[in-house]
């Protein structure tokens, strides 16, 4: 009896203690307290008590927060400042209102669990752990990097900058950067010193300004004009639990806790501009004062770099952001009660500057899955490339299931005792589709302020670590016992690096041909192609190498109607006499033989075609990729970067990707 009842207690102690739990998951995963948090000060915190630092951080952008709290940490005396007159830590995600996390969610996540299981955990895990979930209050993500940085004795915060530029010496065959010099809001003008700089500004403006060698938004595509859509986040109030549940519940809306997806109405709507804004789906974030946060509209064709730009693109989402609520108010029954409440303070900036460094993270790096040596930080999202133009919907190149991101990508060329961090850090722009979102960026982060603090310790410089792997594996010891993990899941082969055109796909995805999607099953490498798909991937190549594709790949099709070019297979044949075409050469010379006397296809190509009268997608990227390495001597990085002796960089990686 006496047992009975013990495992009746013992029952209903569990079944209370399990309720428990579900209850504090689920409050952490949605706010309903409707009261937000007061604003801490920062401004009468601000104090520069000296004009020499081991560390200075530049940029308040979370990225930023993490390398002075890291460095900090490790016993470097830091000096964490601002040029951009903000009265936030946090950056993009504080002024910006971006509020909801791209996370970086490891493979190994459990299917039971509602605890997420993130890849690099650290720093921004112990930062994650005080906000209200995936969506989260501005001012809490505000006050908590606050209290991060204010419980640190050794940094200090300077805010009230109008200005800042490096101080760049010589140092034999390399610049050096050692320190900012500093233009206050009273014009004041003050040189800082510092042992290492690390450039945590959204754009990399400390970097670019000192020398290092950089390409902007899709440079290395051979498509320099094209400038991904920004972002004006827009802010709806009259956000009750009763309004919140029913976003949730509308048909084709998906919910987390405080994130809410979904609404394709939203896409249908027409701009007063539509050559300039476009709208997507809703990503909506909960804050704590019954307001919410909407990223979804696009602002096209702003320079990122043209503070004149911006303010032009700032403006125009502005005027637009309360039509596009009305629309919703009128179209979208849930949407009836609530009301407009303004923009964020910030443009949302994906993609401007992208700094080349020891290693150029590639597309392909995320298509292996590749781990590195001296990987300080992990990567899962999805390569997400937005829009760059209103008749270009974007799309989602490919879902990595875990990738490494080297220490070297944080090291930029030509510039010492500088480090680069953030989303404009060494990647190839498709990379950077993936590696652009904050919290891998946070890592990044932290990862800088260990490794800053090791070479001042050491007196090594960064560049020198990250060729070392005796440093490497040293600085990842550090950080794995600063509570980084960095441990490279178990995976499996995925299909497409086990097919027979493995090496033609990863060339093709890398000149943006095709797309994988969420699942990596949009490749359809064995689906037969046409001739009309095939010239379609012309325009790529010639971007790629323009002066290898001066021809008209229309001129080997007239002979087809435009039904034709789309329903009949394409053969080994017609693939011939369209590249030919497209190189400009003689008809003559447009034949299978001419292209395999000049040693333009190889004989495993050939050997891997089944049937020449119909090529499959897979069998036309490999064609592709002996053509552009064998006849147009195209070569892509990321193993290492080129040399660059003598020569500007970003002309030397125009044609790479």
């Amino acid at each position: 009896m006496k047992t009975k009842l013990g495992l009746g207690l013992l029952s209903i102690f569990l079944i209370i203690t399990i309720v428990a739990i579900i209850l504090v998951i689920n409050d952490k995963s949605e706010d309903k307290s409707n009261n937000q948090p007061e604003s801490m000060d920062v401004g009468q915190y601000t104090k520069v008590e000296k004009e020499e630092y081991d560390v200075i951080v530049a940029g308040t952008d979370p990225e930023g927060v993490m390398a002075a709290i890291s460095a900090a940490r490790n016993g470097m005396k830091v000096l964490l400042i601002d040029g951009r007159d903000r009265d936030r830590l946090g950056g993009l995600f504080t002024l910006g209102g971006l509020n909801t996390l791209d996370l970086n969610n490891s493979p190994s996540q459990p299917s039971f669990s509602n605890k997420l299981k993130f890849l690099n955990e650290g720093l921004f895990r112990e930062w994650f752990d005080q906000l209200e979930g995936t969506s989260f209050d501005t001012q809490t993500a505000a006050n908590v990097f606050f209290k991060m940085v204010k419980d640190e004795p050794n940094i200090d915060l300077m805010m009230n900058v109008s200005e800042m530029q490096p101080v760049v010496e010589a140092n034999d065959s390399m610049l050096k950067v050692s320190g900012l010099d500093v233009v206050g809001q009273d014009n004041s003008k003050t040189r800082i010193r510092a042992k290492i700089v690390i450039d945590a500004t959204q754009d990399a403006d400390i970097a670019a300004a000192a020398g290092a060698p950089y390409m902007t938004g899709r440079e290395d595509l051979g498509d320099k004009e094209a400038k991904t859509a920004v972002t004006l986040v827009i802010k709806i109030k009259g956000i009750t639990d009763e309004v919140w549940n029913a976003f949730g519940k509308r048909k084709g809306s998906g919910q987390f806790g405080t994130t809410i997806w979904g609404f394709p109405e939203a896409a249908e709507y027409v701009a007063s501009d539509p050559d300039r804004v476009r709208v997507r789906s809703l990503n909506i974030g909960r804050q704590a004062d019954g307001t919410a946060l909407i990223n979804a509209m696009m602002v096209f064709g702003v320079d990122p770099l043209d503070p004149n730009s911006r303010k032009e693109g700032y403006e125009i989402g502005k005027q637009e952001a309360p039509r596009f609520i009305d629309y919703m108010k009128q179209t979208v029954k849930e949407f009836e009660a609530v009301e407009y409440a303004g923009v964020a303070e910030e443009l949302y900036v994906r993609e401007s500057r992208h700094i080349v460094g020891e290693y150029v993270l590639s597309i392909r790096d995320l298509m292996e899955n590749r781990d590195h040596y001296d990987a300080i930080a992990y990567g899962s999202y999805q390569v997400d490339l937005h829009s760059t133009g209103s008749k270009d919907a974007g799309y989602v190149l490919m879902k990595p299931m875990q990738y490494g991101v080297p220490f070297r990508s944080l090291v930029p060329l030509k510039v010492d005792d500088l480090l680069v961090v953030g989303r404009s850090a060494s990647f190839q722009s498709m990379a950077h589709g993936s590696a652009r979102v904050v919290p891998l960026g946070m890592a990044t982060g932290q990862a800088a302020g260990a490794a800053a603090a090791m070479s001042i310790q050491d007196g090594v410089t960064v560049r020198e670590m990250s060729k070392s792997q005796e440093y490497m594996d040293k600085l990842r010891s550090l950080l794995t016992e600063q509570g980084v993990d960095l441990k490279m899941n178990k995976l499996s082969t995925p299909y497409y690096l086990k097919h027979k055109a493995t090496r033609g796909l990863l060339t093709a995805i890398g000149l943006l041909i095709t797309t994988g999607g969420y699942n990596n099953e949009g490749f359809k490498l064995d689906e037969p192609s046409n001739p009309m798909r095939f010239a379609g991937h012309i325009p790529k190549l010639r971007k790629a190498v323009p002066d290898k594709f001066t021809g008209n790949a229309a001129a080997s099709m007239q002979d087809l109607t435009e039904e034709e070019m789309k329903s009949i297979p394409l053969s080994m044949e017609r693939a011939i006499h369209i590249l030919s075409a497209s190189m400009g050469l003689d008809q003559h010379k447009g034949t299978v033989e001419h292209f395999v006397d000049q040693k333009w296809l190889a004989g495993e190509t050939l050997a891997a075609i089944d049937d020449w009268t119909s090529l499959t997608n897979g069998e036309v990227y490999l064609i592709i990729d002996d053509v552009l390495r064998n006849y147009a001597n195209y070569s892509e990085y990321g193993s290492s970067a080129p040399s660059t002796s003598g020569t500007d960089t970003r002309q030397v990686m125009s044609n790479d990707i």
